[in-house]
């Protein structure tokens, strides 16, 4: 007999942030991805709203991957009445205790100073949720093996397999019935500095592809040779370096750059900094899943030896107030928040330093901003001009472009009924739609937000 299943798109459709795809069968519902919106306000706006669904009748998560714009909205979902297990692989529920537990902060501690200062149109202004909430999100959380098949009752079974992007990075297989589900999460590029090439899926009836970078090919250019030419220009000018950077996985990344390129005597020994709590965390999570990545423990160590890594915001003053050349590499990757703020408050306004990007700016953040021109920024109330030379290293991103994601679905043998594009800005999806159809011949759908589909098995 024949059954219904509705899927409701309750994030990154039609958008990149905020993934949330709750999966509603006869016999069991559950939610793959349970994302914070960032970005636009009328996106951030969505945090603070009920979903439009009865949370408590969703059986379980499944987590593609730890990063914030996928795991940020759990502690909502359990103080709404959530009680059901939230699945990922050790390295995802690492990164997303790691993530949850520094959102949860970095928000009471803007909560408390925009109170202090009086900047906030909320009075008071709150916290989206607490340390305390994330504390008790973490009980739910249930670690899920990579490459093996888990019988989830009621003729539903659940895979995971490797999809490069970030440690711990999954794309999910779920059959259901006689249908397969496919959900590619954050696809990462076939050639990636510490991450494996992402495996393949082999068949998919209904399939979810994110659309990042699919209207683009990623530059083909020396990365690490950028990245020296940028240091060496901006030391030349006596200014220094100050690099936005996700802490999982693209931090981690530049650190290695950085060490080749200092271990090869092609940049002087200037002071290195890592200023990112939870980034220092993330290294240790690199120390303890090895066979996640490629770099080997030694070269992890050496990696480390050369960077300050901070952790203590006095720490972080002091570093502020110097004035030699130095490279920085702080949270957040968008300049949404965290102690890269504290810096552009005192070097955004200086012509000698270089704020260099090196990954996706989602539309509506600070970093988009910047990135694209602003003459000035807002940081904590207060207006500063932006003076600083802006440079870009697109290459980094932990996403694949438009080749990868199609080389990403070049294995599956037959032909997907449905394949719903998502976690892409209106143009990449709409391009990558049309690509999809010329290369393999998919109809393809880009789901609104909200939209809820029926499909029958």
């Amino acid at each position: 007999m024949k059954q219904k299943i509705k899927v409701h798109f309750l994030g990154a459709s039609a958008t990149v942030t905020g993934s949330k795809y709750f999966i509603e069968t006869e016999n069991k519902n559950f939610l793959v991805d349970c994302g914070l919106f960032q970005g636009l306000k009328e996106l951030r706006l969505l945090n603070w709203d009920e979903l439009p669904i009865n949370v408590s009748e969703i059986d379980f998560i499944l987590l593609t991957h730890g990063h914030l714009d996928h795991v940020g909205y759990l502690p909502r979902l359990v103080s709404s009445g959530f009680k059901g297990k939230i699945y990922g692989t050790a390295p995802t529920l690492d990164i997303a205790k790691i993530i949850l537990l520094d959102s949860a902060k970095i928000q009471e501690e803007e909560a408390e100073r925009a109170n202090k200062g009086g900047y906030s149109k909320h009075d008071p202004a709150k916290a989206l949720y607490t340390v305390r909430d994330v504390k008790k999100t973490l009980n739910y959380f249930m670690e899920i093996e990579i490459d093996k098949w888990f019988n989830f009752g009621d003729d539903m079974k659940v895979r995971y397999q490797t999809n490069g992007h970030i440690i711990g990075s999954a794309f999910i297989e779920v059959d259901i019935a006689k249908k397969r589900f496919v959900f590619s999460g954050d696809v990462g590029q076939e050639k990636d500095f510490l991450m494996y090439p992402p495996k393949r899926p082999q068949k998919a009836d209904i399939l979810f592809v994110e659309s990042t970078y699919g209207d683009r090919l990623h530059p083909k250019q020396d990365i690490k040779e950028q990245l020296k030419k940028v240091i060496l220009e901006t030391i030349a000018k006596g200014g220094s370096i100050i690099i936005p950077s996700f802490a999982v996985e693209r931090t981690q990344t530049l650190m290695y750059l950085i060490w080749q390129l200092r271990k090869a005597k092609e940049i002087p020994e200037i002071p290195l900094i890592m200023d990112s709590p939870m980034g220092a965390n993330v290294l240790e999570v690199f120390h303890k899943h090895l066979s996640w990545h490629k770099l080997p423990i030694e070269e992890c160590n050496a990696m480390c030896k050369i960077f300050n890594v901070v952790r203590d915001y006095k720490d972080t003053l002091e570093i502020i107030a110097t004035t030699y050349p130095k490279i920085v590499i702080a949270g957040s990757g968008m300049v949404t928040g965290g102690r890269i703020l504290n810096y552009l408050q005192e070097y955004i306004g200086k012509p000698e330093t270089t704020l260099l990007f090196v990954g996706y700016q989602g539309v509506g953040t600070r970093g988009r901003k910047l990135f694209e021109g602003a003459h000035e920024t807002k940081i904590y109330g207060k207006y500063y001009q932006v003076k600083a030379n802006i440079e870009s290293i697109e290459g980094l991103s932990a996403h694949g472009d438009q080749k990868d994601l199609l080389n990403w679905m070049s294995e599956i043998e037959n032909k997907p009924e449905k394949v719903f594009i998502i976690h892409g800005e209106k143009q990449a999806s709409d391009t990558f739609r049309v690509k999809i159809k010329d290369t393999y011949g998919w109809d393809c759908t880009i789901p609104k937000l909200f939209e809820t589909i029926e499909i029958e098995s």
